[in-house]
Order: C-alpha cells, then sequence, then structure tokens
C-alpha cells in the first residue's frame, strides 16, 4: 500500500492531541496521589517532632512571687534557717489566672552539698492543693487550711529552712498555678511533678540565698 504524504499541519494536530491526552494522564495521576502525599507529609511531620497537643497548648503565664523577708537574688534572714527559728517565710504572689482549682508551693536547692560541685537538689517543703482564693503565706504559717503537705528531703511533712553545710547555697521557691486538684497522698516533689504535667496554667520562681554562719567551724 502506498504511503499517503502527511502535511506538515497535520504532523502538528496530532502531537498536540498525544501532548494533551498525556497531560490529562498526570493530571489523573497527581489528583489520585494528592491524599497520600498529604498524609505522608503529616506522619512524616509527626514522627519528626511537629507539635504535640500539649505543645499547642496556650504558653504558660508567669506569676510574681516576692517575699517582704528578702529581696530576689538576696540573703534569707538567718530566723528561717536552722540557725535561727527555722520557720517558713512569708510569702506573697500575683493573682490566679482564670481556671485556677489550685496552687502548689515547691522550696528547693539545687546546690546541695556544695555549690562548686553540687551533686542533687534538696528539697524543703511541698504544699499542693493550696485554695486559690489564697494568695500568700504568713511567717510560720505551716500547711494553709485546705491545702496538704508532701514530703521533703528530711521525710518530713513540713517546712524545712536553709542549713548548707559548706558555701552560699540558692534557694528556689516556687508557685505553680493548677487548673484543678491533685489526688495525691503525702507525695514528694518528683510526684507532685509528674502530677502537675499538663495542669500548670502560670508559675512563678522567687530566688534566695544562704550561707550557713557557723560552717567550717
Amino acid at each position: 500500500m502506498q504511503n499517503l504524504p502527511i502535511d506538515k499541519h497535520t504532523r502538528w494536530s496530532t502531537f498536540q492531541k498525544g501532548s494533551k491526552s498525556k497531560s490529562k494522564s498526570k493530571s489523573k495521576r497527581r489528583i489520585l496521589w494528592a491524599p497520600f502525599g498529604t498524609l505522608i507529609g503529616a506522619l512524616i511531620t509527626t514522627t519528626l517532632g511537629g507539635p504535640t497537643m500539649a505543645q499547642q497548648k496556650a504558653t504558660v503565664q508567669t506569676i510574681e512571687l516576692t517575699s517582704p523577708a528578702f529581696s530576689p537574688q538576696g540573703e534569707i534572714p538567718a530566723r528561717y534557717t536552722c540557725e535561727g527559728k527555722d520557720i517558713s517565710p512569708p510569702l506573697k504572689w500575683g493573682s490566679a489566672p482564670p481556671g485556677t482549682k489550685s496552687f502548689a508551693l515547691v522550696i528547693d536547692d539545687p546546690d546541695a552539698p556544695d555549690p562548686r560541685a553540687p551533686r542533687m537538689v534538696w528539697v524543703h517543703w511541698v504544699v499542693y492543693n493550696i485554695p486559690p482564693t489564697v494568695l500568700g503565706l504568713a511567717e510560720n504559717s505551716g500547711t494553709p487550711p485546705g491545702a496538704q503537705a508532701g514530703i521533703n528531703d528530711w521525710s518530713r511533712g513540713k517546712y524545712g529552712g536553709p542549713c548548707p553545710p559548706v558555701g552560699r547555697h540558692r534557694y528556689f521557691h516556687k508557685i505553680y498555678a493548677l487548673d484543678a486538684e491533685l489526688k495525691l497522698e503525702s507525695p514528694k516533689k518528683a510526684d507532685l511533678e509528674q502530677a502537675m504535667k499538663g495542669h500548670i496554667l502560670a508559675q512563678g520562681e522567687l530566688i534566695g540565698t544562704y550561707e550557713k554562719k557557723g560552717a567550717g567551724k
């Protein structure tokens, strides 16, 4: 059979039809793969450290925590230490943010036993389920009404004042506003911190220092 001559116009039309067909085929493949691409992207984001539900929660607010007995980074008076009356210092904190159901208070010393070579955090006081209407503690107040005491590192459910064996230590006074009351029985600090996870609305911190006058004698 004799081949009929094909002019340039016919070749170009045939080429355009083929290109359009391939283009439609690729578009269909893209549409089919789109949902899978979105799913894979989400999985990769989660696996590689994408934002968790906890991270998406509102940023924790700051509460101002102060004491009329000492200034931030100032020296804690001896009356609140083992060299004095060993009573708890007066503390004041800001108003509770909306949704606060309780406060928790922790006092600890991260410089134990020697601030030049600290090896542990010594816990001095743990108080939790402080009513949201309580915005401070008076000197030597003990556990306020309605609140509960945790266990410090002397295995006591009450305040124990600074008593550093050597050097000047820092004492962190920390207040937490929580969106729940905690169901705990005589917890240690680690137990309290675990129970507070996901419930902290606001927190504040006050650091005082103390060096034992009779150290080294």
